[in-house]
């Protein structure tokens, strides 16, 4: 649904929930927020400029004095509704974790371990006084290690979430969703994605001079002299480049086709000689057999490609460059738990430099994201209790089933499908699952250890846990109650192998929902959030599963080539949108890349409206009554465009264009209503106007 701008959490990065949460500032033991942070109002008349025409640009309407309102703090890369709401529950969160951090006398196992995690983190002073000594025996592990080792070191890091060469996991196979089977993947990058390293303009030329001088300066910090420390790391981005180089695009792996390669393990192993991956496998914690789409011993291969130049590129290196490529990754994925100089280092380089924000977080948030990050569902438990009553997932469960409906009734209409394959798609739409709020069934964390006063090495088996936890699933029944979202997560998400759509209770508040809101404002914000993850199941990845999650062609030929058509024009509709106005480069919205994300947009409000008006008509709610000045339509298409609401730096901006699939919030709301049926009612405009062309794009 949507990534909050920023690119380093403070949790390691398998124990992170599927949004990236903003870093924040390294600090002493310190209390809790200073500023007090408040709910945004469900429909918002002080960000409506009542001097645009809402005919001619919505955003400005419904947002025009949303920046002005929201000047961007220096510990942030952007303010918008995302931001907003991740503020609010972040503070929620702090508060349950203060409770626990400071009574230990009637605490349970749980709270006992989310009290005494965000503890160790808080306790800056601490980890300061320790230094490198909790790290330097994996320290002393890279500065030993030779070539035959390098696979089962590779496994160790792997296991504490280190990003080291390539990458390996879990997933349910595409062709047969009953099954959980192993993967092995592109990875092993330093910079956000493969196109930093292979693009020449001159900001992208910049970054990679910047980058070598991050890793200089980490590596001078681990013990290295300057000179020493440079040469390393101009060899690191050169070895990180041929990794890029052999690594598929964000746009080529957004094809399921494309990252789904079955291979009988010794297929895997021949790609990749003379490297023995078996130590490798113990190292990580790997089952010791590995059932998969070939029978036993067989795995998923991500990219067949990577991985022969990726044992090229090894082999090529020096000793020294793979040793200083570990210890960087390894210094740098756990940062935020070592001295000042390597954590304040790793956010001037990927906050400052990358995504323009000036100053960091408080530590506060960053330790309550931790938290929320190695135990979501221990401390999510506590959460929903304080913060989710039964009534809004009641309300929730309305809204989920409304547009489902809508859906089926939409799918009818559709000009362009053929009977067939209509069928097809009610079949699939009938058999999503609804997930609202939090688990039916809460995640046992009895074997993870939490240590008051040992904040790294709390981080370290946190993450450890995570990933034998996953690991552990290879061969065994898919769990189809799983979320991959902690309660409080500010997103939602849909998964193509679970056919299911998933709302955290963490969304599903204010501005987004709001129980005491009018119907055609929740409807305009959390029913769009609702029809989008509904529409994901039916985009240009979403079309390609069934109903049983499975990768399967439903589809006509004729009806592919028709939907094809239909999704063209919302890539070339989406791409000419200029992200970055720089008269020496220039950044457009990357169409192709977006096109999932563009598609359930659209979608998603189409269907938002139908329900809402369905449900507006059942209730005998008159619709063109005003409420503020304002229709229930008029409500309904300003709510949806608030969602967007944003305030940005040109960095975090550009940077979201480059490796993001989601369009920046300004064309994710016009783009969208320009497509809309019901607008120029709502708000009537005439047809040619800039909201209203006489062309637009329209796929569900």
């Amino acid at each position: 649904m949507k990534k909050l701008p920023s690119l380093r959490p403070l949790c390691a990065a398998a124990t992170c929930a599927a949004l990236a949460l903003p870093v924040s500032i390294y600090a002493q033991t310190s209390a809790p927020p200073q500023t007090h942070y408040v709910p945004s109002p469900a429909f918002d008349t002080a960000a409506i400029d009542t001097h645009a025409d809402p005919c001619n640009d919505f955003y400005k309407f419904a947002c025009g004095n949303f920046a002005a309102q929201h000047p961007i703090p220096a510990d942030q890369t952007g303010v918008d509704q995302f931001y907003l709401l991740y503020n609010v529950n972040t503070q929620e969160l702090n508060g349950i974790l203060e409770k626990y951090a400071a009574d230990a006398s009637t605490r349970t196992p749980n709270e006992q371990k989310i009290g005494d995690y965000y503890a160790s983190c808080m306790d800056t002073a601490l980890i300061d006084k320790k230094g490198l000594t909790t790290i330097q025996p994996l320290l002393d592990e890279i500065d030993k290690v030779a070539r035959p080792g390098l696979p089962a070191l590779t496994g160790e890091l792997q296991r504490l979430g280190v990003n080291a060469f390539f990458s390996f996991g879990e997933q349910q196979d595409f062709k047969d969703a009953t099954k959980q089977v192993a993967t092995f993947d592109q990875g092993g990058l330093g910079l956000p994605e493969r196109d930093y390293y292979t693009r020449t303009g001159p900001k992208d030329i910049e970054i990679r001079q910047k980058y070598v001088e991050y890793l200089t300066n980490m590596l001078t910090l681990s013990g290295e002299s300057p000179q020493k420390a440079l040469v390393d790391a101009k060899n690191i981005l050169a070895f990180e480049t041929k990794l890029a180089v052999a690594s598929m695009t964000n746009t080529e792996r957004r094809d399921p086709d494309a990252v789904y390669h079955p291979q009988t393990l010794a297929t895997f192993e021949a790609s990749i000689k003379p490297v023995n991956i078996q130590p490798f496998l113990q190292a990580i914690h790997a089952p010791s057999a590995l059932p998969g789409p070939l029978g036993p011993d067989s795995i998923i291969d991500g990219n067949p490609k990577f991985f022969p130049a990726m044992v090229a590129a090894v082999r090529e290196a020096d000793i020294d460059t793979l040793r200083a490529y570990l210890r960087v990754h390894l210094l740098d994925g756990f940062a935020s738990y070592l001295p000042h100089a390597f954590d304040a280092e790793s956010f001037h380089f990927f906050g400052t430099q990358l995504e323009g924000q000036p100053q960091q977080r408080p530590r506060w948030k960053r330790c309550s994201s931790g938290v929320d990050g190695a135990l979501g569902e221990a401390l999510g438990q506590v959460y929903v209790k304080q913060y989710f009553p039964a009534s809004s997932k009641a309300k929730t469960l309305q809204m989920v089933h409304d547009i489902e409906s809508a859906m089926d009734k939409d799918i009818d209409t559709l000009t362009w499908m053929s009977d067939t394959t209509k069928v097809k798609a009610k079949e699939k739409l009938h058999l999503v699952a609804d997930k609202i709020g939090y688990p039916d069934h809460w995640r046992d964390y009895s074997k993870l250890e939490v240590v008051r006063g040992d904040a790294l090495g709390n981080a370290q088996r946190a993450t450890a846990f995570e990933n034998d936890r996953e690991l552990n699933k290879i061969g065994k029944p898919v769990d189809k109650l799983e979320w991959g979202m902690t309660p409080p997560t500010v997103n939602a998400y849909y998964d193509p192998s679970m056919n299911n759509i998933n709302f955290p209770a963490g969304i599903l508040q204010p501005a987004f929902f709001d129980p005491n809101a009018d119907l055609a404002v929740n409807y305009g914000h959390a029913g769009a959030v609702i029809g989008h993850e509904l529409t994901h199941g039916f985009d240009d990845e979403g079309r390609k599963f069934d109903g049983a999650g499975n990768l399967s062609d439903w589809w006509t030929p004729a009806d592919i080539k028709q939907f094809e058509a239909k999704t063209s024009c919302l890539v070339n509709e989406y791409g000419s949108f200029t992200a970055v106005e720089d008269p020496k480069e220039p950044v457009k919205v990357n169409g192709k890349l977006t096109l999932g994300e563009n598609t359930a947009d659209n979608g998603g409000l189409v269907l938002a409206y139908m329900a809402y008006l369905a449900r507006a008509k059942e209730e005998g709610i008159d619709i063109n009554k005003k409420v503020g000045g304002y229709t229930g339509p008029q409500q309904f298409y300003i709510a949806f465009a608030q969602n967007w609401c944003e305030n940005s730096r040109p960095a975090a901006i550009r940077a979201q264009v480059l490796t993001d699939p989601h369009s920046p919030d300004h064309f994710r709301a016009n783009g969208a209503i320009v497509n809309q049926p019901g607008f120029s009612a709502a708000f009537g405009c005439k047809k040619g106007s800039p909201m209203v062309p006489a062309e637009n794009c329209r796929v569900w």
